[in-house]
């Protein structure tokens, strides 16, 4: 049985470190060949599994710098249908990759505990299309009929719940929160955003959570902003208004570029770990809700590294 799915310690007050940007990391640091993204390939492999589990206990020493737990996305993001489409995954395939990558994140986690960290497990979730760019034709419906095969063969594993990252839109994210209580699996839910602060195609983000939220009766144990840098969305929470506190996880990029920037880069800008660490040390005072603390684009464990210590561990 998944241990903290009936009460995600995250609600209950505690803070947890999760990793950077496992797709740029395996892609441009570690020469994984993985198109479109597709990491959950090194799944099928016992080569690939032994990657995975190296890339992981990095983050050991992190989490016993800080005291701090950690939260073990699985490597399925492009494990839908549509993307394992374009590297030859059925169905069946599919189903079956998911839950090797939840057993790789139950192992991971006992040896994690052996290290005395504790871990919680997410089944990682991504959008049907383009993550980069407003998915103006997804609905709800399809958005339910896409993304329940991924979320109940999730809720059929030890996952302690579904987190689906770099959303565009809010009928996707409303349709995932559906399928996931349906599914009766918690579900968090991570928007991107533009370096205007908004989310793709212009709406804001406290609009988007709100929508969200009256549609599902606040299904979401909460949100999170991903795959974009501090500077682009600092000022957006510096108010202090009521809906930052359904926000409680940050993966910022590394890199100040746009999405369309990103999109076109041919190498990884890995940006300045001291910089981001300090500007994220400015936004955990602006968000006092954050409780899962990770990174997207060009992060690894040298940007997580940063941030904790520059904001998680007490000088000496």
């Amino acid at each position: 049985m998944p241990r903290y799915r009936n009460r995600l310690p995250q609600l209950e007050g505690r803070t947890f470190l999760t990793d950077g940007g496992i797709e740029t990391n395996m892609i441009f640091n570690e020469g994984e060949d993985l198109p479109n993204f597709c990491v959950f390939l090194m799944n099928d492999s016992e080569p690939g599994r032994a990657k995975m589990r190296d890339y992981y206990r990095k983050y050991i020493p992190l989490s016993q710098r800080t005291g701090l737990g950690f939260v073990f996305d699985t490597n399925t993001w492009r494990a839908n249908s549509d993307w394992g489409a374009t590297v030859g995954y059925d169905a069946q395939r599919l189903r079956a990759v998911n839950e090797a990558s939840a057993r790789l994140s139950q192992e991971m986690a006992a040896e994690f505990a052996e290290g005395g960290v504790d871990s919680v497990i997410s089944g990682a979730i991504g959008p049907r299309r383009d993550a980069w760019k407003y998915d103006g034709e997804m609905t709800v419906g399809e958005a339910i009929a896409y993304h329940t095969p991924q979320i109940e063969t999730f809720a059929g594993t030890e996952a302690d719940f579904v987190t689906a990252y770099t959303l565009t839109n809010t009928p996707e994210a409303i349709g995932i929160a559906t399928a996931a209580k349906q599914a009766a699996i918690p579900a968090v839910l991570s928007f991107t955003l533009e370096t205007d602060g908004n989310l793709p195609g212009g709406k804001p983000l406290a609009q988007a959570i709100d929508e969200v939220d009256t549609a599902t009766g606040g299904y979401p144990a909460y949100f999170m902003i991903n795959c974009v840098h501090p500077i682009h969305f600092t000022d957006l929470v510096s108010g202090g208004a009521p809906w930052l506190s359904r926000v409680g996880g940050l993966r910022t990029n590394a890199s100040m570029k746009s999405h369309a920037e990103l999109d076109e880069s041919e190498t990884l800008d890995i940006g300045d770990p001291a910089d981001l660490a300090r500007r994220y040390k400015h936004l955990l005072e602006l968000m006092p809700s954050i409780r899962v603390i990770g990174g997207c684009c060009g992060t690894d464990h040298r940007h997580i590294g940063a941030v904790c210590d520059h904001c998680l561990v007490a000088p000496v």
